[in-house]
């Protein structure tokens, strides 16, 4: 493996060849299943309504850009927090997260990284955040690859 600057091989560029399917016309739009704002994990107060007995999707920034289908296959019905444990100033997330899951019925947490090392931190913060919280709830981690592909 080459030499990194940084030292992280998640910041190694690649470039991911894809075979040229051909052009579907249509003229269906993928509906967006965002359903609060704001989801920067920094901005997003611990009291709003839409953490109120949710499903709750904790993203890795990269994740909605990696995976083509992410709105239908993730996001949908869920209420979401991004953020960046590599780029982030992630100081107090771990507190913020436990904030939230402690004073909402949280009904599941779905926690969504990248392959690369460096976003297995996010992963992380959130099993803090579930134990800091006393709450018990099911707790799922997806991973995806930068193809674009699930790993689990």
């Amino acid at each position: 493996m080459a030499h990194l600057g940084c030292g992280c091989p998640g910041s190694m560029a690649r470039v991911i060849e894809r075979e040229n399917s051909p052009t579907v016309d249509t003229t269906v739009k993928a509906q967006s299943e965002l359903r609060q704002w704001p989801v920067q994990l920094h901005l997003v107060p611990p009291t709003a309504p839409y953490f109120k007995n949710a499903d709750i999707l904790v993203a890795a920034d990269c994740v909605a850009f990696a995976l083509g289908s992410f709105h239908q296959d993730l996001l949908k019905g869920k209420a979401l927090a991004i953020a960046c444990p590599k780029l982030d100033d992630t100081g107090a997330y771990v507190e913020k997260m436990a904030a939230i899951f402690r004073e909402n019925d949280v009904k599941s947490v779905t926690v969504a990284i990248m392959e690369v090392p460096c976003c297995r931190g996010l992963d992380v913060m959130v099993k803090q955040a579930v134990g800091l919280s006393g709450k018990d709830f099911p707790l799922e981690t997806v991973i995806v690859g930068i193809d674009g592909e699930r790993r689990n």
